[in-house]
């Protein structure tokens, strides 16, 4: 197999990434920052864990759809944001603090622009279970999934390499040369 198909695979796969990773932020936006028409609207939670307590207060069933919504919001971000950066050889602890790096910061953007949102109110543990979401996501899915391509990739490694190409390394890149002006 061609060197060349696997540059195509990594470009397909991180396009794919990007088209994913901006549809899921159009549906999150759409979700989060709608006005919404209700008769009363709760304050603005800005201490630690008092929504996830209040939450729990309300008993099993409902504090697991609740607690749940929050990590399920953005945790797909985890995901999709490695994919759209396509990298297969990278150290797991910088891809994963990377990645909670920015799902913090988009989910710090949601709070900050629901605070202009009729009907919505800023919460900071949906900061929290969001951040959290995008952390288990990465962790379950983006590990595993990378050693699983870079095996595929070895595989291929091992294939006879197309004739064009020296030992499989491809041609060597020429500049070309630019007069000076007079």
């Amino acid at each position: 197999m061609r060197q060349g198909s696997d540059g195509q695979t990594v470009i397909r796969f991180r396009a794919a990434g990007a088209a994913l990773l901006l549809a899921h932020l159009l549906l999150v936006g759409w979700l989060t920052l709608r006005p919404l028409d209700v008769p009363w609207t709760t304050a603005s939670n800005l201490q630690p864990l008092a929504g996830i307590r209040a939450d729990l207060s309300l008993g099993p069933v409902e504090a697991t759809r609740r607690i749940g919504e929050g990590l399920l919001l953005l945790a797909p971000l985890g995901v999709l944001l490695p994919m759209a950066g396509g990298r297969l050889t990278v150290s797991p602890w910088a891809s994963l603090a990377r990645t909670v790096a920015a799902g913090s910061l988009i989910s710090t953007t949601i709070e900050l622009a629901q605070t202009g949102v009729p009907g919505q109110v800023v919460d900071v543990d949906s900061l929290l279970l969001n951040t959290t979401g995008v952390a288990l996501a990465h962790l379950l899915v983006v590990p595993m999934c990378r050693a699983r391509l870079r095996r595929r990739k070895q595989g291929r490694a091992g294939a006879v390499p197309h004739p064009r190409d020296e030992a499989g390394q491809g041609a060597t890149p020429t500049i070309p040369r630019v007069g000076i002006a007079p």
